[in-house]
């Protein structure tokens, strides 16, 4: 078919039509694919930042229907976003379900509620229960291009984190400011200047005892007026001083006077760089420790002039065990010098120089000796060491710790006090010697009547113990004793006034007592020139006794002269009635008066009679001036005492029959003595015949031998004692004497020179003879022989 060219044409255009209709549609379809990706690719985009956004918009309806991403249920702690917002409430007892509490969820609302119907916006902070998070929620109207009817959009930010940040922040925050405060108050309380310097080195604080020290009436006025406490320094001021401190940053003190409140003062200054920022400085009033300081310089001085006046050597050491001082004593005792005390040695090299120059006791192991010496500086009391040094010089080391961990050491020379101690133990062992030498009993007192000091002797004059004295005891104690011992108990009294006048008054007082078992004692007190008393005792009683005898004996010489007259006449009359007798019978025989032989014989017998009776007497005399002679011839034969007094009572059987007495020999055979039988018989005769002729009718005799105890001085006893009439001590010396007197005072004939002549015959025997007599009850004759 023909195709016009027109028609070609027309198809032509149309095919191009077509075409270009075709292409410009693939180009708009090409440029909208590219705008949806773009627009998808952009979603997606605000997506991801919506994701990573701090903030989760929520959108909630008129309705109450809410739109949110995954994300804010998520935070709330549900798997997906609820249709409402009422149901983002938790479960109630399940703190773990998620969502806001009942209460939360109520404010919510309403807050939205009013949002909607309002247009204003609200902020709001939750605490979801359970989740510990913390949400900020802002909520405003949603533009109408999000939701054209109303909604409300609210913005959930979770600012956990930041909120724990902000609490810690505001605790800091809070404690810093308390902190400030506190510095403040307590820099404004401090009693010691303070102040701050800026960079520029001016003053831009001070406290009020700054203000106080420069007398200003504020710190405003001390800053505007830049009041400087202390005063230039070598032509530097205190802020030119202060400027070094700040540009070598470090803290600078330093002493300054400066004068506070009118009165010069010692202060520390202290100036402490902060930073670039400026210098603080304060100052501290030191005024009272370098007054201290220079009493204690001052009292060191003069402690150690003072040592240097003793006797005694001083060393001291300090804690590091170095020599810081000895005094001049202790510098001769050790022999040390100034550069060994300026070099201040140590001591353990003190005590090596010591030995090498003999100032050391001699030890076999001296490093451990010294070694031990250096431990006194550890030691917690006092030491006290006697050192024997070469030569014989004696050292008494006493080493006191200190409490700072140095040592005092102090020597002194004890060489002439021991010679003076050895001196003295034995003066006073003399002493001792020579008190206990002597007779008389010796007590010294102290003033306040304390005993101090007796002799051995003094414990018995008195009766006391040894121990009562050993204890010192007080004069009353003592008194108490005595007095117990004393015939009159009151009589210590006298005692007590002796000491007292010796110890007290200082005057001499004297007495004299007499104990319970017959001494007599004189006492006297004598006062001491060191202020005690003695008391001096002696035992008079054998003087005393002495005494008496030389009296008695006095007596008995005048009355001797009075029996010598009594015995003459006494004798006369034992020679004279015989010779009597004898002559005038034999004038009757002689004159014839008796021519009847039986009355011449009367006459013969009566002559007989007083011839033998003068015989006697001669006999009794010239037996009896022999023993006081010594002349009397003793012939000594063994003798069984039974058959000897037996048969002198056979002799008198007739007498004691006619005297109407009884008569009781006891003893044993086999009693045997050694004596004369006519002497021992005449004297234990004249015995028995003075016992007959004092017992009267009825009475008895009796008659004893018997053997003395063991340790006697003699052997046997013979006691002849009768109940007859006795005698009185008078009539018993008188007997004694050879003499009794009648009852009208003519001699008796009855004893004769009987007893005498009985005790010089048994004296001759070497025995004694006691008589006991006692008037009314009869007399006991004793004759003891060995």
């Amino acid at each position: 078919m023909d195709v016009s060219p027109l028609s070609l044409v027309l198809i032509a255009l149309v095919l191009a039509a077509w075409v270009a209709g075709a292409a410009l549609v693939i180009l708009r379809a090409s440029a909208g694919k590219k705008r949806a990706k773009a627009l998808k690719t952009s979603v997606r985009r605000m997506q991801t930042l919506l994701d990573v956004a701090p903030a989760v918009p929520l959108l909630v309806r008129v309705d109450g229907r809410i739109e949110a991403p995954d994300r804010l249920a998520r935070l709330l702690g549900f798997k997906t976003v609820p249709n409402y917002l009422s149901e983002l409430a938790a479960v109630e007892g399940d703190p773990q379900s998620g969502g806001f509490a009942p209460d939360q969820l109520e404010q919510l609302w309403g807050n939205i509620q009013t949002t909607q119907k309002s247009a204003a916006p609200f902020r709001m902070a939750l605490n979801p229960p359970g989740s510990g998070r913390s949400l900020a929620l802002y909520g405003t109207l949603a533009d109408p291009q999000v939701s054209p009817a109303g909604a409300a959009l609210v913005w959930v930010f979770d600012f956990t984190e930041s909120h724990a940040e902000m609490a810690r922040l505001r605790a800091a925050a809070a404690r810093a400011t308390g902190d400030f405060a506190a510095l403040v108050g307590l820099i404004e309380a401090a009693p010691m200047p303070m102040w701050f310097r800026g960079s520029d080195l001016s003053l831009q604080l001070v406290n009020q005892a700054y203000v106080d020290a420069v007398g200003a009436s504020n710190a405003a006025e001390v800053v505007q007026g830049q009041i400087e406490l202390l005063e230039p320094e070598d032509g530097r001021t205190p802020a030119e001083i202060a400027g070094d401190t700040l540009q070598s940053q470090e803290k600078s003190e330093r002493p300054v006077a400066a004068t506070i409140h009118g009165a010069r003062r010692t202060l520390r200054v202290s100036d402490l760089p902060l930073g670039q920022e400026g210098v603080a400085g304060y100052a501290i009033d030191i005024e009272e420790q370098q007054q201290v300081a220079r009493e204690f310089r001052a009292f060191r001085e003069a402690q150690r002039t003072l040592l240097d006046q003793l006797s005694v050597g001083v060393a001291q050491f300090d804690a590091e065990e170095r020599l810081v001082f000895a005094n001049r004593p202790f510098r001769r005792l050790f022999s040390l010098t100034d550069e060994t005390i300026a070099a201040h040695t140590p001591f353990e090299r003190f005590l090596a120089e010591a030995r090498e120059r003999g100032r050391t006791p001699e030890v076999r192991d001296f490093p451990e000796w010294r070694r031990e010496r250096a431990g006194w500086f550890e030691a917690r009391a006092t030491l006290e060491e006697a050192w024997p040094l070469p030569g014989g010089t004696h050292l008494r080391i006493v080493a006191q710790p200190l409490p700072d961990g140095g040592l005092v050491l102090i020597a002194e020379d004890r060489t002439e006090q021991l010679a003076l101690s050895a001196v003295r133990d034995t003066l006073l062992r003399t002493r001792t010697a020579t008190l206990d030498s002597l007779f008389e009993a010796l007590a010294i007192f102290a003033p306040d009547g304390s005993v101090q000091l007796w002799n051995r002797s003094f414990a018995g004059t008195w009766g006391l113990t040894p121990e009562l004295l050993d204890a010192h005891p007080s004069a009353d104690e003592l008194l108490g004793a005595i007095g117990r011992n004393l015939v009159n108990p009151e009589e210590v009294a006298l005692i007590g006034a002796a000491v007292r006048a010796a110890t007290l008054d200082r005057r001499e007082k004297g007495g004299q007592v007499e104990l319970a078992d017959g001494r007599t004692l004189r006492f006297a007190g004598v006062p001491l020139p060191d202020g005690n008393g003695l008391l001096t005792v002696l035992d008079i009683t054998a003087s005393q006794k002495a005494e008496q005898a030389l009296r008695e004996r006095a007596e008995a010489l005048e009355e001797a002269d009075a029996v010598k007259a009594k015995f003459l006449a006494n004798m006369s009359y034992e020679f004279r009635t015989p010779l009597t007798t004898i002559g005038g019978y034999a004038e009757l025989l002689k004159a014839g008066v008796a021519s009847d032989p039986e009355a011449a014989g009367e006459y013969v017998d009566a002559i007989l009679s007083a011839v033998e009776r003068l015989t006697e007497q001669v006999e009794n005399v010239l037996d009896l001036s022999q023993s006081e002679a010594g002349l009397l011839p003793i012939r000594k034969e063994r003798l069984d005492l039974l058959e000897f007094l037996t048969k002198l009572v056979r002799e008198r059987e007739q007498a004691i029959i006619a005297a109407g007495l009884s008569l009781d020999l006891k003893g044993r055979r086999g009693r045997i003595v050694d004596g004369d039988p006519r002497q021992l018989g005449r004297a234990l005769g004249n015995l028995v015949d003075n016992a007959i002729a004092g017992t009267p009718d009825g009475g008895r005799i009796i008659i004893e031998i018997r053997r003395a105890p063991e340790g006697a001085d003699w052997g046997m006893e013979i006691s002849i004692a009768d109940n007859g009439r006795g005698m009185t001590s008078n009539e018993l010396s008188r007997a004694l004497g050879g003499l009794a007197a009648g009852k009208d005072g003519t001699p008796e004939r009855r004893t004769g020179l009987g007893i005498p002549l009985a005790r010089q015959l048994i004296e001759a025997h070497d025995g004694t003879l006691e008589i006991a007599s006692r008037k009314g009850a009869g007399t006991t004759a004793t004759i003891r022989l060995p």
